[in-house]
């Protein structure tokens, strides 16, 4: 059976696209967030305290991970930010890997790519 004809083929896709979905989601609210620390915005006005709740609990787990950020006049270079946006990017990446070996593979295909994996 051809793996692209395989009925396991679009919902795979569709998996790999619901990823990619949730982390550009995610990535872009994370990048606000780093561009509001850094221009220093006001965190009672409504749009930024909502962007600062929202991503909180992504970038809780990176917290302790740097002892201090870095503080100018007000702009906050968040580290913290950057790291969680890395590490949920690779997460994606491994998750769409882990996606992509239950697709079906013929067995030429399979010989093929064993041995560009010995080379």
């Amino acid at each position: 059976m051809d793996s692209f004809n395989s009925p396991r083929t679009r919902p795979l896709y569709r998996g790999t696209q619901i990823v990619w979905y949730i982390l550009s989601v995610l990535e872009a609210l994370l990048i606000i967030r780093f561009a509001l620390k850094l221009l220093g915005a006001n965190a009672g006005a409504g749009f930024t305290s909502f962007i600062y709740n929202i991503t909180y609990p992504f970038v809780a787990p990176f917290l302790g991970v740097f002892s201090i950020s870095r503080v100018v006049e007000g702009s906050v270079f968040e580290w913290t930010t950057l790291l969680a946006m890395l590490v949920y990017w690779l997460l994606a990446i491994a998750i769409i890997k882990l996606f992509l070996m239950g697709r079906t593979v013929s067995t030429p295909e399979a010989a093929v790519k064993m041995e560009e994996q010995e080379n």
